[in-house]
């Protein structure tokens, strides 16, 4: 049997064999799809080089690595192109889909994908887009400057009192406005007019928001200061538009520290005035319905609220009754959780009852033993006691009188004064004594006398005996 992946059969055309081979007559080698897209990348880079494209963006897309991808066509056909990050970086413009533009590159394939692009190094507007370009370069001047940061931007108030209106006075852009401020919320409005397009037209709506802004805040002016301003225009061409993206109109709205809402053109129309605005509107209606909020749905959504608070509020108190039950439940029975602790209060009464009865018994005893000791023989023992420690005392006292020895023969030497004189020394000095006897003195008168003795050897006293209290036994003395 014949080996179908090497059949070399002369009569085979090759058309259904499963491996390659060389047949005869073939002159060119097989190439991989990788050596052909590298040929053409040399042979369309070698034979264009670099070349100037003119077309449209589209598919305007910015990576996050800053490279740029874009599509540029024309009524035919469409080029692939990119622009890297540091060629990007020095556009004088920001591109957007449907700027015509002229784009100076390489022309190159992409192997990945096998098409050809352009690489981009340099993209200026053409055309028309001249005015564009201005637009792009005084947005970038006026961006430096910081008018269009977002934190600058001031909130709008929820319900404001009075609106403010910058737009013509004739056309369906006033009458659209109070048209849509009457049917959300009745609102007093103050319409500043100016013309919106054409030579001029800057330089007044520049005007009308600084009147606005100047209006004194406490209301003493003849017209009210507006609490938020519409700068409104319809739509039209960029020609039309042109004077919301003139600097004094962008410097005034910026400035202005009244919130301001935009709303020029239609919802594709942008303006540097959209930029400068705390707020961009797509149409003039549209910055009406933003201004105020509808007063009837107001109402619905008050009462809504009421009523969900109430609900709530129901919902809390009951689960909150329902946990306390359900905590109730849980805690134990009354009886159980004080019944160890009333057990305990009669075991520590009956403690106190048998303390206060062994204390009252004891007391009791004390008592009994103290009248024991106070019976009538025993205060009699103690009465004559006491009399016979007196009579000693008394006979003591009697032994000491000195009236006493005075009867046994002796007299007492008193001076002149009356005082005892104890020596003869004091009594020689007196000269003229009294001696008083026990039944009366006489005078006397000192003459002479012997040389005074030597004095006494001093004789130590022995202490006195202590004696008991009770008993017939000498008292004690000191």
């Amino acid at each position: 049997m014949a080996d179908p992946l090497h059949d070399t059969h002369p009569q085979d055309s090759g058309a259904g064999r499963l491996v390659a081979e060389a047949m005869p007559g073939d002159n060119a080698m097989a190439l991989s799809v990788s050596e052909l897209s590298g040929r053409l990348k040399r042979m369309v880079e070698g034979e264009f080089g670099h070349v100037r494209l003119r077309g449209e963006i589209s598919g305007y897309k910015r990576a996050a690595s800053g490279h740029v991808y874009l599509c540029l066509k024309d009524d035919a056909a469409v080029i692939d192109g990119v622009m890297w990050k540091g060629s990007a970086a020095g556009l004088a413009f920001r591109p957007e889909d449907g700027v015509e533009v002229v784009a100076t590159g390489r022309l190159t394939t992409y192997p990945g994908r096998s098409k050809y692009q352009i690489v981009i190094d340099r993209m200026e507007l053409a055309g028309a887009g001249a005015l564009m370009a201005l637009l792009e370069k005084l947005k970038a001047k006026l961006a430096a400057e910081g008018l269009f940061d977002r934190a600058a931007k001031k909130p709008l108030p929820f319900m404001p009192r009075t609106i403010g209106v910058v737009t013509s006075p004739t056309g369906a852009v006033i009458r659209d406005i109070l048209h849509r401020l009457e049917d959300r919320c009745p609102t007093h409005v103050v319409v500043w007019p100016v013309k919106v397009q054409g030579q001029g037209a800057a330089e007044e709506v520049a005007a009308a928001v600084r009147g606005f802004d100047a209006l004194p805040a406490d209301g003493s002016g003849p017209v009210r200061r507006p609490d938020l301003v519409i700068v409104a225009r319809g739509g039209g061409s960029i020609e039309d538009l042109w004077a919301f993206n003139e600097e004094p109109v962008v410097r005034a709205v910026a400035a202005c520290s009244i919130p301001v809402i935009s709303a020029v053109g239609h919802e594709t129309d942008t303006t540097l005035c959209d930029h400068a605005a705390d707020l961009r509107a797509p149409t003039p209606t549209a910055a009406a319905e933003i201004a105020v909020p509808v007063l009837a749905e107001l109402r619905l959504s008050l009462d809504a609220m009421g009523n969900r608070t109430e609900r709530c509020a129901r919902r809390y108190v009951e689960r909150g009754r329902e946990r306390l039950e359900a905590l109730a439940r849980v805690l134990p029975a009354r009886d159980r959780l004080l019944g160890p602790q009333r057990q305990r209060l009669d075991d520590l009464g009956g403690r106190l009852d048998r303390g206060l009865e062994r204390r009252v018994t004891r007391a009791r005893g004390e008592l009994d033993r103290a009248g024991g000791a106070i019976r009538p023989a025993t205060l009699a023992r103690r009465v004559e006691a006491a009399r016979a420690r007196l009579a000693d005392v008394g006979r003591l006292v009697d032994s000491l009188n000195p009236d006493r020895i005075l009867e046994r023969g002796y007299a007492r030497v008193e001076g002149q004064d009356g005082a005892t004189l104890t020596t003869a020394v004091a009594a020689r000095a007196a000269g003229a004594i009294r001696l008083r006897f026990r039944d009366g003195a006489v005078a006397a008168r000192v003459t002479e006398g012997d040389a005074p003795p030597p004095p006494p050897a001093k004789v130590e006293r022995k202490p006195a005996r202590a004696y008991p209290d009770s008993g017939t036994a000498q008292p004690r003395l000191l």
